[in-house]
C-alpha cells in the first residue's frame, strides 16, 4: 500500500487537495497533528470536494504514535535531500510505503530526517523558489511511485464516458 503522510499540515485547502488526490489513487492518508485546521471545516471539504467520504486517512496525535502504528518503507520529501524521487525502487507492490511530507511553513523538523538521511530525497528545482506547493508535491511523488508500480488498480481509460468517448 502507498501511504501519504502529512506532519502537522497547516493550510486547509493543501489538505483537502491532498485528500482528492489519495481517493483518486487509493493511498491511504495519515494526518499527524497539531493540524492548522478543523478537517470538518469548509475550506477542507471545497478544496476535496465530495471526495472526502472515499478517502482512507487516519489522524495521529504525534509523530511517535504514527511510528509505533505504521512500520515499511519511510521516505522524506524535503529541500534539502541529496537524492531525486526517481534514485528510488518504488516498484515492489508488496511493500508498505510511506512518503512524508513536513508542514507548509517549516518542513520535516531536522531532527526526523537526520535519522533518516539515506531515505531524504526531494524535487528537482530552479533556485528561483525555495520549495513548490504541497499538495504538487504529494501528487507528484505519489504519481511516480504508481508509475513505477504500473498504476495498480487504477484506470488508464476514462471509466465513466467510455475510453472511446473522443472519438465518437
Amino acid at each position: 500500500m502507498i501511504n501519504i503522510v502529512l506532519y502537522e499540515p497547516e493550510i486547509p485547502a493543501n489538505t483537502g487537495n491532498i485528500m482528492r488526490t489519495c481517493a483518486a489513487t487509493n493511498a491511504k492518508l495519515h494526518l499527524i497533528k497539531p493540524l492548522g485546521f478543523k478537517l470538518d471545516s469548509a475550506s477542507v471539504k471545497r478544496s476535496g470536494v465530495n471526495y472526502i467520504d472515499k478517502v482512507n486517512y487516519q489522524v495521529y496525535e504525534n509523530i511517535d504514535e504514527f511510528f509505533s502504528k505504521n512500520k515499511g518503507e519511510y521516505y522524506f520529501i524535503t529541500r534539502y535531500g541529496k537524492n531525486t524521487y526517481s534514485d528510488y525502487d518504488f516498484s515492489d507492490q508488496n511493500t508498505n510505503i510511506y512518503l512524508f511530507f513536513g508542514k507548509e511553513s517549516t518542513g520535516i523538523p531536522k531532527e526526523i530526517l537526520k535519522k533518516h538521511i539515506d531515505r531524504c530525497f526531494r524535487i528537482p528545482a530552479s533556485d528561483n523558489v525555495r520549495s513548490l506547493n504541497l499538495s504538487n508535491c504529494v501528487a507528484i511523488t505519489l504519481y511516480e511511485v504508481l508509475r513505477q508500480q504500473d498504476f495498480p488498480n487504477l484506470y488508464k481509460t476514462e471509466p465513466h464516458k467510455g475510453e472511446d468517448w473522443l472519438e465518437r
